[in-house]
């Protein structure tokens, strides 16, 4: 068995597009079969290297891994012409030179009369040389398949068009060379958007005239934004990559999106080999699938709470460059990464956190620091100072002893120590649990820190 993701470069890859080559990728791993990347490249104006790159780049890091590709349909243009000229040679296709005024004219006219607008076949029989070439749809009958998401499917001939199955410059259009590609390279399922359903009786016809075989088709269901609108930038980032760099990781956004539109019960939760074993087309629904952000944000969340903490490491790597943090000046990265997994929803934040354990600073948060570092704050910093400077065994069990002894002597709660002592350790109050995360910082600066955060008083008093 063989599926397809076939993208177009002109522009990047989408959460829909991804979802797409999710299904078809799950469907592959599901049946032992192969998955083939396609590059549909053919529209040469809008098509560039540099949207290829983005959706390799996306794919990639999705993990989405295919076993043939990527193939480039630039690379196939003989091919589709030889099977053009088939079509011509055996009366199944035919070349057309009505101007785009006649076709103009011919669309208003049959609008105003409230009928279909389509190519009235007017040069069928001219045996023409040069021109596009229209295929040569059937007049009568009916075209039916199964559609393993919508159901049975079906369209009277007398609907459909002549398509242009090439330009006047001999190069051939989509509905020609995706028959051609999925023919030649054994695709026995079609899974795409359901914006091709359309496309799907014109192609059948091709198939049918060329004597191939046909494939299976399935046909998914757009994704709304939350306001029920088609999904656009006005609802979040839509360029996959986005949401590598708003800190999301690659299998929770699969897990997100494999929910869009496909159902396991209750379950929310899914590792990659779930997916595979419990994904059916069958299950897929017949509605659109609505975005919601904030679902991904606490999905992200979940599995920052469950990642491998070598895996977590490995892939906040990209935000800690991005930050410039240098993890060599500090703690055990993987220490760190451990004691910010539970307060962190996006690798982002949690790259953000990590920069208090690895460089210093001179400034805390302005808003914070009104708030936390009063005038009766300072007593309470300065016995933590003098304290956590006597401890002998810099630990985290140590350090809470000392905040607790504070809390006890002072007769006052937690925060009233843990507040200005976080905004003193980090600059930002955004740190792990306090005791671990001094614990990491060390002694040395913790105390440093501190000083600097009774100057502050001082000077602001």
């Amino acid at each position: 068995m063989k599926s397809r993701f076939a993208p177009s470069p002109t522009g990047y890859l989408h959460i829909g597009g991804a979802r797409t080559a999710l299904f078809a990728w799950l469907w592959a791993k599901k049946n032992q079969g192969k998955f083939i990347l396609r590059i549909e490249d053919t529209d040469k104006e809008r098509s560039s290297k540099e949207s290829v790159d983005v959706i390799l780049q996306g794919m990639d890091w999705l993990g989405l891994d295919y076993d043939e590709g990527p193939i480039f349909q630039s690379d196939r243009i003989e091919r589709y012409q030889t099977v053009i000229s088939s079509l011509i040679d055996y009366g199944k296709a035919y070349y057309c030179n009505c101007s785009k005024q006649r076709l103009d004219t011919l669309r208003e006219d049959l609008v105003k009369s409230g009928e279909k607008p389509k190519y009235d076949g007017c040069c069928r029989k001219k045996n023409l040389t040069n021109g596009v070439v229209r295929f040569l749809n059937p007049d009568e009958g009916q075209v039916l398949f199964k559609d393993y998401v919508k159901g049975n499917i079906e369209f009277s001939n007398s609907e459909l068009d002549d398509l242009i199955i090439a330009r006047a410059d001999g190069s051939p259009t989509y509905n020609l060379t995706v028959v051609v590609d999925d023919h030649d390279m054994d695709i026995d399922f079609v899974i795409r958007g359901d914006d091709h359903i359309n496309n799907t009786p014109k192609q059948i016809n091709l198939y049918k005239a060329l004597g191939w075989n046909l494939p299976s088709f399935a046909h998914v269901p757009m994704i709304l934004g939350g306001d029920g609108a088609r999904l656009s930038k006005r609802h979040g980032a839509v360029n996959i990559l986005s949401y590598r760099d708003e800190g999301f990781l690659p299998k929770a956004l699969l897990n997100y999106i494999v929910r869009l539109g496909w159902s396991h019960g209750d379950q929310e939760l899914f590792s990659i080999s779930e997916m595979i074993d419990l994904f059916d087309l069958n299950n897929i629904n017949k509605a659109p699938a609505s975005f919601n952000h904030d679902k991904l944000v606490w999905l992200n969340q979940s599995y920052i709470k469950s990642t491998g903490i070598s895996e977590l490491v490995d892939q906040l790597k990209y935000h800690l460059d991005k930050q410039s943090i240098n993890t060599l000046d500090g703690p055990n990265i993987e220490d760190v990464v451990e004691s910010l997994r539970d307060r962190s929803k996006t690798l982002v934040e949690m790259a953000q956190s990590c920069a208090m354990f690895y460089r210093d600073f001179d400034s805390f948060d302005s808003d914070l620091a009104k708030k936390l570092f009063q005038a009766k704050s300072k007593p309470i910093l300065e016995s933590l100072l003098g304290e956590l400077n006597n401890l002998d065994l810099w630990t985290a069990d140590k350090i809470h002893i000392v905040i607790n002894g504070i809390c006890e002597k002072r007769n006052i709660g937690f925060g009233r120590v843990g507040q200005p002592f976080r905004l003193a350790l980090s600059g930002n109050g955004k740190s792990g649990s306090i005791d671990k995360s001094a614990q990491l910082v060390g002694k040395d600066r913790t105390l440093s820190r501190l000083k600097m955060a009774i100057d502050f008083i001082e000077s602001h008093s």
